[in-house]
């Protein structure tokens, strides 16, 4: 007998394996235990158990994204995908490719699950919400054509609101895949340049509503380029649809009203505003009227005739301006000259020999001090009213 190593047996029990179709995409019904999410590489790790039997199984990062909802211990849980083994370790193990829990109580908790990772996401943030246009041109109508959903938005939209082009796209609603069928509506109804989609059907169960409670409708939803109402026909309950939409209505018909606006206020708004019109034109006819009073006051004050007398009356204004002036002119200087005098003949000699002063010139030279005569000397005074010689005696 021939002597093999540790991973040649590993990789022919997984050659064998794998070659068994009995094992290779079959489903599981268990209860998850020790489950384990990889922080780095998003594979989820977990036991999958009954009440006599465990069975170790991983779910990749690639499908564990695909996932509306995220497992904890104790979820009872349908897997599918197939048994191989990790032959590094000698260990066989469920590789899964999808979870779906196992009764209507896991079921609300994976819907609830759902919301709150997309609530996480921001696709239900209010920023992200869009005003709907309030006079579209285009609404498209994204629902069963068979259903009664879309004979009511029709009929409230012809109503209220004839001018609108209906663009009805027909997607399944519930089933299989309903979801997908929805998404590519709103792609369609987009892509054929809609103003606003509404997207929904009539009531109906829990069940019947699960196409519009996935991540696939509610992201379709929030990539939408134009806005978009929700509009499943109930009331109790909000769908992941609702969320994301742009705006929620509880019936089809609702979603009809919100979208269009009632024609008949628009006429009565035409009509106001006609009025208004008809007041303004008016208010302008006055108002032109005045100006073209002003305008002919003006002409008229423009005219040569006019023109010719206001110039006479200025200029004769100029004349009496320049006498004036003259006059103030001359005033000014005979009172300048006045003072001038005034201050010339108050400094003048003459002024100050009238008061009793008077001026000795030695040889032609004023004499203001003792010093510069002597005894003998000849000097000549002059007084305010003729003059005397003397010859100097004495000094002090």
């Amino acid at each position: 007998m021939p002597v093999i190593t540790v991973t040649q047996i590993n990789k022919y029990i997984a050659s064998v394996l794998k070659s068994d179709r009995n094992i290779q995409g079959v489903m599981v019904r268990g209860e998850i235990s020790d489950f384990v999410e990889h922080f780095r590489s998003g594979h989820l790790y977990f036991t999958l158990k009954d009440s006599e039997s465990a069975l170790k199984a991983v779910m990749f990062a690639s499908a564990a994204s695909r996932l509306k909802f995220r497992p904890c211990d104790g979820m009872a849980v349908i897997v599918s995908g197939s048994i191989g083994v990790y032959e590094r370790d000698g260990v066989y193990q469920f590789y899964v490719n999808d979870i779906i829990p196992d009764g209507a109580g896991n079921a609300n908790n994976a819907l609830e699950q759902l919301k709150k990772k997309l609530q996480k996401e921001g696709l239900f943030d209010s920023a992200h919400k869009r005003a709907l246009p309030s006079m579209p041109e285009k609404i498209g109508a994204v629902t069963s054509l068979n259903g009664a959903a879309v004979r009511d938005i029709i009929n409230v939209i012809s109503r209220r609101y004839p001018l609108a082009e209906i663009y009805a796209v027909n997607a399944q609603v519930q089933g299989e895949n309903a979801s997908e069928s929805i998404c590519a509506g709103i792609l369609k109804a987009e892509a054929a340049g809609c103003d606003v989609i509404i997207v929904g059907r009539g009531g109906g169960s829990s069940e019947d509503l699960s196409a519009f409670n996935t991540e696939k409708v509610a992201y379709a939803i929030y990539n939408c380029k134009v806005p978009v109402i929700s509009a499943v026909g109930h009331e109790t309950d909000y769908t992941v649809a609702d969320l994301a939409a742009d705006l929620r209505a509880p019936t089809p018909s609702a979603a009809a009203e919100l979208a269009t606006p009632d024609i008949a206020l628009i006429y009565e708004k035409l009509s106001l505003l006609e009025r208004r019109i008809e007041k303004s034109v008016l208010a302008a006819f006055d108002t032109m009227t005045d100006r073209f009073i002003a305008l002919n006051a003006r002409l008229s004050a423009q005219s040569p005739e006019n023109r010719l007398k206001l110039a006479s009356e200025r200029l004769s204004g100029l004349d009496r301006r320049r006498k004036a002036g003259f006059l103030r002119y001359m005033d000014r200087l005979e009172s300048t000259l006045t003072e001038k005098a005034a201050r010339l003949d108050s400094l003048s000699p003459l002024k100050v020999l009238s008061r009793g002063y008077s001026l000795i010139y030695k040889e032609d030279k004023l004499i203001g001090s003792s010093e510069s005569l002597s005894k003998g000397d000849k000097v000549r005074i002059t007084l305010g009213h003729g003059g005397a010689e003397a010859e100097i005696t004495d000094k002090w």
